[in-house]
């Protein structure tokens, strides 16, 4: 891809822009940064080797595609200082809540737009990337960017009225996994793992089951009952977890985002 320019460079930013230089797609050369903490800005900049930028105006001009990466109630304020600069460049917005909808009452329309929802797992090379289907990017940008997020994880475009429960669930819900993590590593400790082990053990679970039913792409209850022995352990405890209401809990927690 050509040049990059990245607007905040917080951890999502500072994932996406090490992934993308880690798989070779894009150059550190041609990606550039800017952030209100120049401090921060140039330690990262020198950490990955991106172009940082003194202000808003800079990282625009230097660039063909832009990255909204900061902080969703600034973005009004940095539209107003660069709008202008943005016509005819393409613009990918990560920010929560920002969609195509709300861009075009700001945007000129020869900017084009695409609006992006990751997941914290992209930190590792292993996120979601939801696509929204409405978007103003030329249909050889649109391939070219998602090809460069693929490889950082699993890229599906969802509908604008999806969204909404995709967010919900590959964006709020590592913070779920990480309560299972917790309180399964919690139990493991109680019978006597020490608890960095117990850490590693639970993660290790966790991803090696996420990734039997992925490469498998058998029915998650296929894969249980492959576990459930007659009157064996594991299905005394999925009969525990039932009467705790463990299904309903998960689903009222989305249940939860999506009624706030």
């Amino acid at each position: 891809m050509e040049k990059i320019g990245f607007i905040g460079m917080g951890n999502m930013a500072q994932a996406l822009c090490g992934g993308f230089i880690k798989s070779g797609k894009i150059e550190k050369s041609s990606i550039y940064a800017y952030a209100p903490n120049q401090k921060k800005l140039n330690e990262n900049a020198k950490k990955f080797g991106f172009i940082p930028c003194e202000s808003l105006k800079e990282v625009v001009r230097n660039s063909k595609t832009i990255i909204m990466a900061c902080k969703p109630y600034q973005i009004e304020g940095v539209l107003a200082e660069i709008k202008g600069e943005l016509n005819e460049k393409s613009l990918l917005s990560i920010a929560l809540g920002w969609n195509f909808e709300k861009y075009s009452k700001f945007l000129d329309k020869s900017t084009r737009i695409q609006f992006i929802m990751p997941n914290t797992p992209a930190m590792v090379g292993e996120g979601v990337f939801l696509f929204e289907k409405t978007n103003s990017l030329s249909e050889d940008e649109r391939k070219d960017v998602m090809d460069l997020f693929a490889s950082l994880g699993v890229v599906e475009e969802l509908s604008d009225n999806l969204m909404g429960i995709g967010g919900a669930i590959t964006g709020c819900g590592p913070a779920f996994v990480d309560l299972l993590i917790e309180a399964y590593s919690d139990a493991a400790v109680k019978y006597g793992i020490p608890r960095a082990m117990a850490y590693k053990l639970v993660s290790q679970t966790v991803l090696g089951t996420a990734k039997l039913q992925l490469e498998t792409g058998e029915h998650p209850g296929v894969l249980k009952d492959n576990v459930c022995s007659p009157a064996g352990s594991t299905i005394r405890g999925v009969t525990q977890l039932e009467k705790c209401g463990l299904r309903t809990a998960c689903i009222q927690s989305i249940d939860a985002i999506m009624e706030r």
